[in-house]
């Protein structure tokens, strides 16, 4: 008897496989619900289209018969199944098992460690500290900047690839920053759209923890309603907070009194896709000015408050769907780039409705990876 197909889930990362002895499909996780890697062939490759909830493994068997040749193609087709579905890469019972699973390791774990220690950083203390000084991040020294610092924006991307960028905004940090409460919006990649996740987990790294400002956390939770997600899985893998919190430890660990830990409130953004749908700005949602007010009344009754955005700009190139490669300072990057500038120079302005106008429009044709942390900061 036929059985129907369980449909491949949607959020996996697909992509070709850089293995040269081993041509396909890779697949992983971004959630982290599997730990598994696997490369799929070039023709079980292409039979995924069948997993999409209709197909069933008849359907499957009959497509590897016309592709191969081979009219014994039972044993092939179950081992594919098996082996995405063992993987949770299925929407089945399997899945949902490992994905509950996680999910109630997270919420039961009183802290956050590092995910992306020793693969996007060293996880050693000694080399981390030599690291950051190669990546031209000294510690916090005293008269970095002018004036009090409001706040900062920071890429997430990975810290080898930006730290010319990641250095010149946390070399504004001076040394009395360290007893300061910052409030880290980043954009959450995997997390519900119009959703703000939050946790009451310190963030771990190697240079120490980042503790959570639980008070903090609590009164937005009240305040906000269903616009938060508490405990929210995502913070257990997104690195656009890791990264943040890493590079506030290595600028200010050493000007924290013994004893002191760095404060913060970690806050995931997630994306605001519904107002790039419809014409209207985010808080049009009653929610989502539930949140912003919430936000507002908090940096009106603080005056020790520093905002961190973890954000990334435009994702222009083959990598995001274009026809055509990208090559910074040339061609249709020059025009990429008079956008970036328009768009700064609202932000700079402080014009929330401004910055809106230009993202609108196309859906954000610039795929700015931070649309939603910096539209909540000038809110």
């Amino acid at each position: 008897m036929a059985r129907t197909l369980p449909p491949l889930r949607f959020e996996l990362d697909l992509m070709p496989s850089p293995v040269e002895d081993r041509p396909g499909l890779l697949m992983r996780d971004p959630f982290q619900y599997s730990d598994a890697t696997i490369i799929v062939p070039p023709v079980l490759a292409r039979s995924l289209e069948l997993f999409d909830g209709e197909a069933t493994d008849l359907d499957l068997r009959a497509w590897l018969t016309r592709m191969t040749g081979e009219l014994q193609t039972a044993e092939l087709a179950d081992h594919l199944i098996r082996t995405l579905d063992d993987n949770g890469f299925l929407q089945s019972d399997t899945f949902f098992r490992l994905r509950d699973a996680k999910h109630a390791d997270f919420a039961a774990a009183p802290e956050r460690p590092p995910a992306h220690a020793d693969s996007a950083y060293p996880s050693e203390p000694d080399a981390l500290r030599a690291t950051m000084l190669g990546w031209d991040l000294p510690p916090a020294r005293v008269g970095a900047r002018d004036g009090r610092l409001v706040g900062l924006a920071a890429p997430h991307v990975s810290p080898e690839g930006g730290y010319k960028s990641y250095a010149a905004a946390y070399r504004r940090l001076e040394p009395a920053d360290a007893a300061k409460t910052f409030i880290i919006l980043g954009t959450s990649h995997y997390g519900e759209p119009e959703t703000f996740g939050l946790t009451r987990k310190p963030y771990l790294t190697p240079l120490g923890p980042v503790e959570t400002d639980v008070a903090i956390v609590d009164a937005l939770e009240r305040r906000a309603g269903d616009a938060v997600k508490m405990e929210d899985y995502c913070h257990s893998s997104e690195h656009s907070i890791e990264f943040q919190s890493l590079y506030l430890q290595a600028a200010l660990h050493q000007a924290l009194p013994e004893g002191e830990r760095l404060r913060a409130v970690p806050i995931l953004c997630g994306s605001f896709w519904r107002s790039l749908e419809s014409g209207k700005a985010p808080e049009s949602e009653d929610r989502l000015q539930r949140f912003f007010d919430a936000l507002a009344e908090l940096n009106a009754s603080r005056d020790d408050l520093v905002w961190v955005l973890g954000v990334d700009m435009a994702h222009i190139g083959r990598r995001y769907g274009d026809p055509q490669a990208a090559e910074a300072e040339a061609g249709h990057m020059l025009d990429v780039r008079a956008k970036d500038l328009a768009r700064l120079e609202k932000i700079e302005a402080g014009n929330a409705a401004g910055f809106y106008d230009l993202v609108y429009p196309n859906r954000d044709e610039l795929r700015w990876c931070g649309y939603a942390p910096i539209y909540t900061f000038l809110r």
